[in-house]
């Protein structure tokens, strides 16, 4: 892949060390172009049924796109409003009652640990949270559900699959993923994995839109998960009224009202990193996090321990919380964004196959001024 070709897509990269794909990834220009060209075209032409002509295939071509990511048939994926969307979906709508228990980690993203703070509270569900690597030994015969990430989203490591496959397996227990830092990120093949439910961003690794995002649902749980409020493209029939019956795929399961902008916007910074090439890009990022990770122990640095995925943390001075926040600042000032992460006192650094080592330079630097 030619890195300085790819670069060039994002202005943002012309004056920042862009470091935080993890929370959203950088926006290349042909994304606000395709953005701006479909709200040019609303504003001028309306919105009646040319504009609908034009956002129902192109929202089919991004459920294309994310499904060839994950290497499933479109029929599985339905498109969210982000990971959390797709979590909640599956924590809401699984048939989770009074008793029973999830099991999750104890570092979660509020987009898993917020639908099962509701389950508990609002069903009486039993939660039981240990550490990532811990999980497959927490889940026994009382389990329900498993819920956690794909890849901590505070450290980097990358969750015991194989093992929590093995686990809950003999008893039937669905596993979901959370796949913020996973989907474009590293190499994810949902069927490899052997987990039931994989919920992924669009707006992170992939460098679209806010609001945008994936799940996918194993063909056993297409239409075993319950769909309690299909919208217009759910229905097999939508202009049948009552008479409709439900769509069989994982369109049942689509979160609705997504604008063209949006969807044009997610399509084109897709197609930006496609044709450099997605499995090259995923190799370039974790090496270059690892080389990253490598350089701030170096530094003396407490660096969090970690896999081999696209995320760096360390402990913030002090391990302080309110540090953490002042460096992040203090960095945003000269040009470089990283984020904090509330409640660890710890920093995190997202590295994308469009940094480069001057931007690693440009962050140890100013860490150490």
């Amino acid at each position: 892949m030619d890195a300085a070709h790819l670069r060039s897509a994002f202005p943002v990269l012309e004056r920042t060390a862009y470091l935080n794909a993890g929370t959203c990834g950088p926006v290349p220009a042909v994304a606000q172009q395709a953005a701006v060209e479909a709200w040019r075209y609303a504003t001028e032409e309306g919105r009646g049924g040319a504009f609908y002509g034009k956002l129902v295939p192109l929202a089919q071509e991004l459920r294309e796109r994310y499904a060839r990511l994950l290497n499933a048939p479109p029929t599985e994926i339905a498109l969210m409003a982000g990971t959390s969307d797709g979590c909640a979906q599956v924590v809401a709508n699984i048939g989770l009652q009074a008793g029973d228990e999830v099991v999750t980690a104890d570092d979660e993203h509020p987009g898993v640990t917020g639908p099962l703070i509701a389950a508990r509270e609002q069903r009486g569900v039993k939660v039981v949270a240990v550490p990532l690597a811990e999980i497959p030994a927490a889940i026994t015969e009382n389990t329900k559900l498993v819920a956690c990430s794909h890849v901590s989203w505070h450290s980097g490591a990358v969750a015991p699959v194989a093992d929590i496959v093995s686990a809950a397996k003999p008893y039937n227990i669905p596993i979901l993923l959370d796949g913020a830092q996973g989907v474009g990120a590293i190499p994810v093949d949902v069927a490899q994995l052997g987990v039931d439910f994989y919920a992924g961003s669009g707006q992170k690794w992939l460098c679209g839109p806010v609001g945008c995002g994936m799940l996918w649902l194993a063909p056993a749980w297409v239409t075993r998960l319950e769909a309690p409020a299909p919208s217009y493209g759910g229905l097999t029939d939508p202009n049948a009224g009552m008479a409709s019956g439900i769509a069989d795929d994982a369109r049942r399961h689509d979160t609705p009202l997504r604008d063209l902008s949006q969807v044009a916007g997610a399509v084109a910074a897709f197609d930006v990193l496609a044709e450099a090439g997605l499995p090259e890009l995923q190799a370039r990022a974790i090496a270059g996090a690892a080389r990253l990770a490598q350089r701030l122990a170096d530094a003396g640095h407490d660096v969090i321990a970690r896999g081999d995925t696209t995320l760096v943390s360390w402990t913030a001075p002090g391990g302080d919380g309110d540090q953490a926040i002042a460096v992040r600042d203090r960095l945003q000032e000269a040009g470089i964004t990283i984020r904090d992460l509330p409640g660890a006192g710890r920093l995190r650094a997202s590295f994308g196959a469009w940094n480069d080592d001057e931007d690693v330079e440009r962050l140890l630097t100013a860490l150490a001024a």
